[in-house]
């Protein structure tokens, strides 16, 4: 009976009608001459789970596997090929699988109750040096020559639920007015985002949102909320304000209105955080903590750094290194489903550790062979016991 590998078992969680609808909208798979962007999104996921850092290791290490290509739906790679698959490749096809499978994860948050709280920030990809340079040059900031890659990050399940790339040079706020506001949802994000048109789209389409207030900020109180001084979660004040302005002093109108919370919040050995949120009703510790939460979207940007193939690119043109992002997104996200459905005993990090050295073993195989062993050793122990006992007999 045939038994697929883990790799396989990975391969499976994808959306392949998705995938496929994007490669037929695209064109993706025209004039590729059998390499098809299938084996293409093969290759790229085994690079990432397998630690592959140039495309020589990932040629040799998956056409070792060739026993495997036949139920993979896959063929053996060349080089030379799959370099030109990914600066040739849309990367609208990698992004829309990514954007299902993140979709998917976030269906079963909704389906277990969980709090739809999301944390929005970017991150910076540097890209420096020739083959770069003619595309990242012109875009480069004081601190950042690269792409920045923006993503809501739903902590409830550890994962993104929607990313975006933008040149190095453009503000996050302009990314972030693109993005879709869905109702009932909170979003937490810091002071780079402070615009308040921007909040009050938030607040207009029925969303909170909890950020910190600039220094700055012109604010009129309208009155104080309670605070138990002796409350051991750290909130020093709790008000209820409104901005005391309605043009700065660029003439600039602000739209926002409506009243908002200013909470303030201790840190040790640091100047308090003051937050600003357009909940009126959840307790000040409450809105704090989804603040604190805001850590976990860092930690994430760490994680993928650290343990997936993002420091060094296989390709230098802009395609090429937004396909890699795109499938090492991918190749946490099947991470992520595996550990949940096949290894919720282990972390994240310790299913990525294991499936790196085990891509290609049959579970279900090894399993049936460990089965034989124990009764073949427990057989011949109960052989070597009774021709003791007969033996002892005469």
């Amino acid at each position: 009976m045939f038994s697929i590998s883990r790799f396989h078992t990975l391969m499976t969680q994808l959306p392949r009608r998705t995938f496929d609808q994007a490669v037929t909208d695209l064109s993706a798979d025209k004039h590729r001459k059998g390499f098809d962007c299938w084996t293409q999104l093969q290759a790229m996921l085994f690079a990432q789970l397998s630690g592959a850092s140039s495309l020589r290791t990932v040629v040799a290490g998956f056409n070792a596997q060739a026993s495997h290509h036949y139920h993979l739906g896959a063929r053996a790679l060349k080089r030379s090929t799959l370099a030109d698959a990914n600066a040739q490749t849309d990367p609208q096809v990698f992004a829309r699988t990514a954007s299902a499978l993140m979709q998917g994860l976030h269906r079963s948050l909704r389906q277990e109750g969980h709090e739809l709280l999301c944390l929005l920030d970017s991150t910076s990809l540097t890209l420096k040096g020739p083959g770069f340079d003619h595309w990242t040059f012109d875009t480069r900031t004081r601190n950042t020559q690269g792409l920045k890659l923006h993503v809501l990050y739903t902590p409830g399940n550890a994962a993104p639920y929607l990313t975006e790339f933008s040149p190095a040079n453009l503000n996050d706020i302009d990314v972030a007015r693109t993005l879709p506001l869905d109702p009932k949802r909170r979003y937490v994000f810091d002071k780079g985002y402070c615009d308040y048109a921007w909040w009050k789209q938030i607040d207009d389409a029925g969303s909170i949102f909890v950020t910190r207030f600039k220094r700055n900020a012109a604010l009129k109180i309208e009155r104080s909320r309670e605070v138990a001084r002796d409350a051991p979660d750290g909130i020093l004040e709790d008000q209820i304000v409104c901005f005391g302005h309605r043009h700065n002093r660029a003439g600039h109108h602000n739209p926002y209105t409506a009243p908002l919370r200013r909470i303030s919040v201790q840190r040790q050995g640091k100047a308090p955080l003051v937050l600003a949120t357009n909940d009126l009703d959840s307790p000040a510790a409450a809105i704090a903590e989804h603040y604190r939460a805001r850590w976990g979207i860092e930690l994430f940007f760490k994680w993928i750094k650290q343990h997936l193939q993002l420091k060094r690119f296989l390709g230098r043109s802009q395609n090429a290194v937004k396909n890699q992002v795109l499938t090492a997104l991918i190749a946490y996200l099947l991470v992520l489903a595996y550990q949940k459905i096949h290894a919720n005993h282990l972390t994240v990090w310790e299913c990525l550790a294991m499936l790196s050295t085990a891509l290609f073993q049959r579970p279900h195989v090894e399993s049936a062979r460990r089965t034989a062993r124990q009764r073949q050793r427990l057989r011949q122990e109960f052989l070597d016991k009774q021709h003791a006992w007969t033996w002892s007999l005469a």
